[in-house]
């Protein structure tokens, strides 16, 4: 080990000094083009159903194919309380703050901190 680093050169050291450092502000970077809006859009069966605000508590109910779905929004985070679909993956998703939780069986999709202002230029994670 102390051989290797013996035969490196300063354009190596260098090289793997600016790897690391363009690694870290990735980071940085990927987190700001992540959407940290204040909307929680709801979507069934690949339609808009409601756009709610974030920072407004309540509980909403909504009917899907295996009964009613719960869904509540607390604290800037919003969470499927309850759903009668059968792996329950969406409830176990627990709260988001940012992000998507995907109801399959019962074709739901809520996603948080997508406005319709970036919606319509097409924005995402990717494209910046």
């Amino acid at each position: 080990m102390k051989e290797t680093i013996k035969n490196t050169t300063m354009a190596d050291r260098l090289l793997f000094l600016f790897l690391i450092l363009a690694s870290i502000a990735g980071i940085f970077i990927s987190r700001d083009a992540l959407s940290q809006g204040s909307d929680v859009s709801i979507e069934i069966d690949g339609k808009p159903a409601y756009t709610l605000p974030l920072y407004t508590d309540r509980l909403l109910s909504i009917d899907g194919p295996y009964g009613p779905i719960l869904i509540e929004i607390q604290g800037k985070r919003v969470r499927v309380k309850e759903s009668h679909c059968p792996n329950q993956l969406c409830v176990r998703e627990g709260w988001i703050s940012k992000g998507v939780i995907v109801c399959l069986p019962n074709k739901l999709v809520i996603i948080v901190g997508s406005g319709k202002k970036d919606r319509q230029r097409g924005i995402d994670a990717i494209t910046g």
